[in-house]
């Protein structure tokens, strides 16, 4: 089989900045593109074009087109390469190269238009928040509330839209845990690269040819969990597997966090719901769980190729009920427009240290109990932490 070996391509630019690794080579045609450093994002369709993104948007790339049964040809070599198959009876397939480059095929005529090849480059560093700071990324919430959430073992929920930096944000948090605690992560496609020393990643895995062999996130969830966990992390939920993470949050397994898509801070409560209704949950069932289970939701968006840490909300239910999820402002306060708002349960952190916030923008202790507020919510799940800082579940082992 064919490799393009030259060090550019016809009519792109030359950089300086390079990324290495030793599978690059399977890449063949596209290896010089893989192997900049500024590309994110490599996407290939079928006998009309190759489209690369280095942070400001998707461009051409002049002068580089694959026909349709060579990018066939390439997307099976990636496919295979990573371990998994893809074919006419499977053609869609989601691989891992490397230390995190990720790779998903989908093979024609289920896209209509042309085999599409679509690579997702991670960042030369693993991520850390001091890098995210120098990038912007705390402009409109200070650092400060993924400090304290971190420390005091909150459980967080990451969400956003495809490529706006939730995997980044996550792996720069846990790289903020304690070196003596040890994190068990699960992925349909392993791409969190975390600084830490101690890092059990589990990895989904499809079929075989005669159907045997799965292991979809759910049953690793459930594998993580008599792993000895500190900190238990899903990469992405979107599916059954929410019920376990949200069961595993509620039994003393601190400090853990998931990632959801979801377009922003109020779209999280439906989105659950819906991910619970896979799992065979009510919708009711789903606001008890999830409020009881995450203390706070941290929203990320990306704008003009500039990713952000944009809302954060809490989590309550409201008097029917329902999930609910109201964003709270940096200051601590909560934003208006909720129709009931949390209970004092949350953990929307502030800059100056607050710890809490209730539904009337307080603290928790400024809501009577059982009240949540003046808003309606009832305040569900564990008493907030105590003023100690961290906490430590006691191991029971």
């Amino acid at each position: 089989m064919h490799r393009h070996c030259a060090p550019f391509l016809p009519g792109t630019p030359r950089t300086d900045h390079h990324r290495h690794a030793a599978s690059l080579i399977d890449f063949e045609e596209l290896a010089p593109l893989v192997a900049d450093a500024l590309v994110t994002d490599v996407l290939v369709l079928g006998g009309r074009g190759v489209w690369v993104d280095r942070g400001t948007g998707l461009t051409p790339v002049g002068g580089l087109v694959l026909s349709e049964p060579r990018a066939r040809d390439l997307a099976r070599a990636l496919v295979a390469r990573g371990g998994r198959h893809i074919d006419e009876t499977t053609p869609c397939a989601d691989v891992r190269h490397g230390d995190g480059i990720r790779v998903h095929a989908v093979l024609s005529p289920v896209s209509v238009l042309g085999t599409a090849i679509s690579i997702r480059l991670p960042q030369t560093q693993r991520p850390t928040i001091a890098r995210l700071v120098q990038a912007g990324f705390f402009h409109h919430v200070p650092r400060s509330v993924v400090d304290r959430a971190v420390h005091e073992r909150r459980n967080v929920l990451v969400t956003g839209a495809t490529g706006s930096g939730k995997t980044t944000l996550l792996a720069a948090m846990l790289a903020l845990v304690p070196p003596d605690e040890r994190i068990i992560t699960v992925e349909d496609v392993a791409e969190l690269r975390i600084d830490h020393p101690h890092v059990v990643a589990l990895e989904t895995r499809q079929a075989n040819a005669e159907g045997a062999g799965a292991l979809g996130t759910q049953r690793l969830l459930q594998e993580a969990l008599r792993m000895r966990p500190d900190r238990i992390v899903v990469g992405e939920c979107r599916g059954p597997e929410i019920r376990e993470l949200t069961s595993a949050l509620n039994t003393g397994h601190d400090g853990g966090a998931g990632t959801v898509h979801a377009n922003g801070v109020r779209d999280v409560a439906s989105r659950l719901e819906a991910l619970g209704a896979l799992a065979g949950l009510g919708a009711e069932s789903v606001a008890r769980q999830a409020a009881s289970a995450f203390d706070l939701v941290l929203h990320v968006d990306r704008r003009n190729g500039v990713r952000r840490l944009a809302e954060v909300g809490c989590f309550g239910v409201d008097r029917h009920g329902r999930l609910e999820v109201v964003p709270v402002e940096p200051t601590g306060r909560r934003t208006s427009g909720g129709s009931g708002g949390p209970g004092p349960r949350s953990a929307a952190h502030t800059a100056d240290g607050a710890t809490g916030v209730s539904a009337g923008g307080g603290t928790g202790a400024d809501a009577a109990p059982g009240t949540g507020g003046a808003g309606g919510a009832q305040p569900v799940g564990r008493a907030p932490r105590g003023a100690g800082g961290a906490h430590r579940r006691t191991r029971g082992r």
